[in-house]
């Protein structure tokens, strides 16, 4: 399961509505290599499933992901951040061994 945090629904949401208006669009989230420690996250807005997706729903925000990247994504949570030291989107992956020092990629 993807889980989305208070900070993030609120973000998303409001993105949604702003760049993405219609309630078609959904959070797509995966994992592809690369980045310095291996592993990178993809998170994109998209309107179409594909065959094999696993649909969550957290928070009224749809979260997609491809079977092969929920190996490494199980249990994460999508939070926002609006500090100082980076603002956007993040993974809280309970599986990474390792990230880099942007957030960007990781190990298992």
């Amino acid at each position: 399961m993807i889980t989305v945090s208070d900070t993030a629904q609120k973000f998303i949401t409001d993105l949604l509505e702003k760049d993405y208006p219609g309630g078609k669009h959904f959070v797509r989230v995966g994992v592809k290599g690369g980045g310095c420690s291996g592993l990178e996250y993809e998170l994109k807005f998209e309107t179409e499933t594909r065959p094999g997706d696993e649909i969550y729903e957290d928070k009224g925000i749809k979260v997609v992901v491809d079977l092969k990247s929920l190996l490494y994504l199980h249990g994460t949570q999508l939070d926002y951040s609006g500090g100082l030291n980076g603002k956007g989107l993040f993974f809280n992956n309970p599986n990474a061994s390792r990230t880099c020092g942007c957030g960007e990629s990781f190990a298992v």
